[in-house]
């Protein structure tokens, strides 16, 4: 699931850059057995499948030996909203481990080696790659010299908890929809003041309680 996205624009010219590495961990390379088991059903019953406390421990430590400093995210539906801010904070950071379990969940024991449990929003996945791979797009395009332009990433929706303003490119008019003539005067204030309307009418418009009246 990962080598694909990973293997594609920004996230794959940020490593062929060599301002990011990274490194995808198998669970079942720690599994239990000849079959290589990761998890086992819950204590107390109930349905579904449990990852098991060993197996993700001997990932974490093994991955720790040459990156002790790493912090550890879990992405889990009862973690903490994942928000800009949390990806501008993560993309200082010298290392990550991104645990992203799939069955039914993890032994709460796991909870012990992570620092920050992420969740993407009020609803549930198959698993956690899809959240993972998120928080990876979000936080290598922070990293300074993957993006070229630095202003792209401090101008966009939630840098200055507002969403974004509108963008317009060629051509002037389509089908009756012009460009709005601030866009087009040259007045360096206008438009800086034309775009901060507009940010604070969409988030007005999309999401008002980000408005600080």
């Amino acid at each position: 699931m990962f080598e694909g996205p990973f293997a594609h624009s920004m996230i794959w010219k940020a490593q062929d850059k060599g301002l990011v590495e990274i490194k995808l961990v198998n669970l079942r390379d720690f599994g239990i057995g000849p079959r290589k088991t990761v998890d086992d059903t819950p204590y107390g019953g109930g349905d579904g499948m449990v990852l098991r406390v060993e197996p993700v421990f001997a990932a974490v430590e093994s991955i720790k030996e040459t990156g002790p400093e790493a912090k550890v995210l879990l992405m889990t539906p009862r973690g903490k909203p994942f928000v800009q801010a949390d990806a501008q904070k993560l993309s200082t950071e010298q290392s990550l481990i991104i645990l992203c379990g799939h069955y039914e969940g993890f032994d709460e024991r796991i909870m012990s080696l992570v620092d920050l449990e992420i969740s993407m929003g009020d609803f549930v996945l198959t698993g956690g790659e899809i959240p993972a791979m998120a928080v990876v797009d979000s936080v290598v395009r922070l990293i300074p010299g993957v993006l070229g332009g630095e202003m792209s990433a401090h101008d966009e929706s939630f840098s200055h908890g507002l969403l974004e303003y509108p963008q317009y490119t060629r051509p002037d008019e389509w089908r009756g929809m012009k460009v709005p003539d601030e866009l087009k005067s040259g007045n360096h204030a206008q438009i800086a003041q034309w775009r901060k309307d507009q940010a604070i009418r969409k988030t007005g418009e999309n999401r008002p309680e980000l408005l600080d009246f």
